[in-house]
């Protein structure tokens, strides 16, 4: 087996779980950032930017250990290419939960009371479409060992359809909560432009999420 692997080189599939884990690690703290703004403790946001910082960074050196180290030719029933875009759906994710909390930090942004609510279900939103897409990367191993075949194959895609209903969830989430938006521009001023993006970009992390189980979707059907 040590012969086996020195001639293929390392398989890329637990480089690219571990990545996968990294950036929902991200993800999961929108839920304290926003609980925070909720609370109105400005103080807390430095150090979660921090920690999101750390984590996104975390996401950054595997990315690129993955990039370097990915044989030009794999052994795999699945390309290269393929592989490289799941990566950067991947790290879309932790991206978006980065730039979500510098905007939130930059500007000290507190919850409006009418939106605690629908912000607070938005995150926890967001967190889940990213878990089941880690979820669904943690299946990679199994979908080549089964050869992109038979019942692993039709559990993935049930759990991608899951997936798309959750995304699903976070648009009309970030919808009601824009509609509530308008309805306090007279009180926010320039700070509604501010809100309208913090709300995009959240809502975008699980796009990235999205992506990366239709991308994987592909390659089942290929």
């Amino acid at each position: 087996m040590a012969i086996m692997g020195n001639l293929f080189g390392r398989s890329p599939i637990r480089p690219m779980q571990q990545h996968m884990h990294a950036a929902v690690a991200c993800a999961r703290m929108v839920v304290p950032l926003f609980e925070a703004m909720s609370n109105g403790d400005r103080d807390a946001l430095p150090g979660l930017r921090a920690e999101v910082d750390r984590l996104e960074h975390e996401a950054d050196r595997l990315k690129h250990e993955i990039r370097s180290h990915l044989p030009r030719r794999l052994m795999l029933a699945v390309e290269r290419r393929d592989l490289l875009e799941i990566l950067d759906f991947q790290d879309s994710i932790a991206d978006r939960a980065q730039d979500a909390a510098e905007l939130a930090d930059q500007r000290g942004m507190l919850v409006p009371e009418s939106m605690k609510v629908g912000m607070r279900d938005l995150a926890r939103r967001v967190v889940d479409a990213c878990e089941q897409a880690g979820k669904i990367i943690d299946e990679l191993d199994q979908l080549l060992e089964t050869g992109f075949a038979g019942r692993e194959v039709e559990r993935v895609e049930a759990m991608i359809t899951e997936l798309s209903r959750i995304e699903s969830d976070t648009d009309e989430l970030a919808e009601t909560l824009q509609r509530e938006l308008f309805t306090l521009e007279d009180e926010l001023g320039v700070g509604t432009v501010f809100w309208w993006e913090l709300i995009n970009v959240v809502a975008s992390i699980a796009d990235h999420a999205e992506r990366v189980g239709n991308r994987l979707r592909l390659l089942i059907a290929s």
